[in-house]
């Protein structure tokens, strides 16, 4: 009694139908009649050269199949075997069950049936069936291997192509972020520059007022001088006189007001320059530039470029820096790290008496950032989500849910780690751990 073959069901519609077809070997299969010793004779064939096994098939229905590996442990390698063995019938030697796969199976599915059946060393290749189950060919093992192989080159490189896209999609989003960021702070920034400007202009508009009078007090005593030089009395007379009023008109000591007014105004100008610095280091496009900053000096830039909000929200911030060595990192990126946090937390504040407090310590290799406010705090509902993409708790059109998620996924690419703990009504406290020595090894652009 025959005992069933080893079949692979077909794949599902829609699987790659041709691809087991690519690989038959139309083999001309051995009959039950067939003796061992003639079966010896068609693996000697040229035409069989690469098969370890042959089917053994009658009226297309496939009985077993017979090995090169049988042959020679049990007939060729064995005393007397082939006198013994030779005139036998195959069947007496073949495998009732062996391993089929059906004609419309996909490579991957071949792939699979072969690796749960064979043993080492591989001694046997596969029956293909037809649709209806006859006898349709023979494939090779290793064929199938070496398909699976290209196959999987060549996901690897769509897999490669996915990721750049993905990197590329990241930067864009990144890029998107800060530029929603970068919108809901040019109002406030603009009103930052504003004052400063507006006391420049001020103070310029005083300088000019007060110099047509220095220039003629200073005219009139060069004019004066060059008569005493000349010996003309009554030239000199003239100028002196000229001297005369201009001092009426212009008090020198006006020129130490001039020089406050300067003073000022060059002060204005540094607090502009500051302002668009800060904003210009913030926005820049080579993101992933790593270099040793002061992280204190990132959260004053920060602090800056967050003013407005800060001063619109009446927060007052309280920073206890502690002895930091300078940090390997991607400054802007850092920078938007803690714009975001800090910008959150005046945003969670609607009291009168808003605080927001930023500690820094080294502890175990790690830089560590906290910024507690005493806002409204989240609901523990909410806090497992606050770093999903897109997940935002704000009203429509003014958040995009991506500044948490962006901010985990820089701290994260520096080898770092951001959580958070609240408690509803009295706060947030969000803890950044940044590694001081650890080289940053590819920070999302």
């Amino acid at each position: 009694m025959n005992l069933p073959t080893r079949v692979m069901p077909a794949p599902p519609a829609g699987a790659a139908a041709d691809a087991l077809a690519a690989l038959l070997l139309p083999v001309t299969p051995l009959t039950p009649r067939c003796s061992v010793a003639e079966a010896g004779e068609r693996f000697l064939d040229a035409a069989n050269a690469k098969l370890l096994s042959l089917p053994v098939v009658e009226g297309g229905r496939v009985l077993g199949c017979v090995t090169r590996h049988e042959l020679m442990l049990r007939v060729y390698m064995q005393p007397y075997g082939r006198e013994l063995h030779g005139r036998r019938a195959v069947t007496t030697l073949m495998d009732a069950r062996p391993l089929s796969l059906s004609i419309d199976s996909s490579i991957e599915a071949a792939g699979q049936l072969i690796g749960r059946s064979l043993r080492q060393p591989i001694t046997e290749d596969f029956v293909v069936l037809d649709t209806t189950g006859h006898y349709a060919g023979m494939g090779v093992v290793l064929d199938v291997l070496r398909a699976l192989e290209l196959r999987v080159g060549q996901h690897a490189q769509e897999l490669e192509a996915a990721y750049r896209r993905l990197k590329a999609s990241q930067h864009r989003l990144v890029q998107s972020e800060k530029l929603a960021t970068l919108g809901q702070l040019v109002a406030g920034l603009a009103h930052e520059i504003n004052t400063p400007l507006g006391y420049v202009q001020n103070n310029l508009t005083m300088t000019r007022d007060l110099l047509p009078g220095a220039a003629e007090l200073a005219h009139a005593g060069a004019a004066l001088l060059d008569a005493t030089l000349d010996g003309d009395a009554q030239d000199w007379q003239q100028r002196a006189e000229r001297l005369s009023a201009a001092r009426a008109a212009f008090d020198p000591s006006l020129f130490g007001d001039l020089s406050a007014l300067l003073d000022d105004t060059l002060h204005g100008v540094a607090q502009i320059a500051d302002l668009v610095g800060n904003l210009k280091d913030f926005s820049r496009v080579d993101a992933a530039h790593i270099e040793g900053v002061d992280l204190h000096g990132l959260i004053d830039a920060a602090l800056r470029i967050a003013g407005h909000i800060l001063k619109r929200r009446n927060v007052q911030v309280q920073c206890r820096y502690g002895e930091l060595a300078p940090l390997r990192c991607a400054p802007a990126q850092i920078n938007q790290v803690l714009l975001n946090l800090i910008s959150n937390a005046a945003q969670s504040i609607d009291h009168e008496q808003g605080m927001i407090m930023i500690r820094t310590q080294a502890l175990g290799g790690y830089a560590l950032i906290a910024v507690q406010d005493n806002g409204r705090g989240i609901a523990p509902d909410v806090l497992p989500r606050i770093f999903e993409p897109f997940f935002t708790t704000k009203p429509i059109g003014q958040g995009t849910g991506l500044g948490l998620s962006i901010c985990q996924q820089i701290v994260q690419a520096h080898g770092g780690r951001i959580a958070a703990t609240s408690t509803p009504d009295s706060g947030t406290r969000f803890v950044v751990a940044l590694p001081l020595s650890k080289a940053v090894a590819k920070v999302p652009a």
